[in-house]
């Protein structure tokens, strides 16, 4: 079985491109933490289609928060030099939000409009 589940932040924005005929799909990379005292981060490269592509590309930007269900995909090709490259991605199959709503908007705005705590109805 090849399941992968990743909970990091997105790198960069997502870039969605067009394929053959009506294809979608959108590449982005995550930084996942590793759980030890170094403090370490792995970078990994995402690879979605179809309405995953469109969702992704639509709710997360460089610096959200997200939980990435997919398959690990090994590549290889050759560059313009001949040279053998290999790659491996992270085919997604769903996307979840790991923020919560009230950390999402920690500016305290609603609208463009400051609010005070007190102000708030919940």
């Amino acid at each position: 079985m090849n399941k992968v589940f990743l909970s990091g932040r997105l790198t960069r924005d997502v870039e969605l491109k067009h394929g053959n005929g009506n294809a979608v799909f959108a590449r982005a990379n995550i930084a996942v933490d590793r759980r030890n005292a170094k403090k370490e981060v792995d970078f990994f490269n995402l690879v979605a289609f179809g309405k995953v592509a469109e969702f992704l590309c639509k709710y997360f930007s460089k610096g959200s928060k997200l939980i990435v269900e997919g398959q690990l995909r090994l590549s290889s090709y050759e560059d313009k030099n001949g040279t053998k490259k290999y790659s491996t991605d992270v085919i997604v199959d769903a996307v979840e939000f790991a923020d919560s709503k009230k950390k999402a908007a920690s500016d305290n705005s609603f609208d463009g409009e400051p609010v005070e705590e007190m102000d708030m109805p919940f």
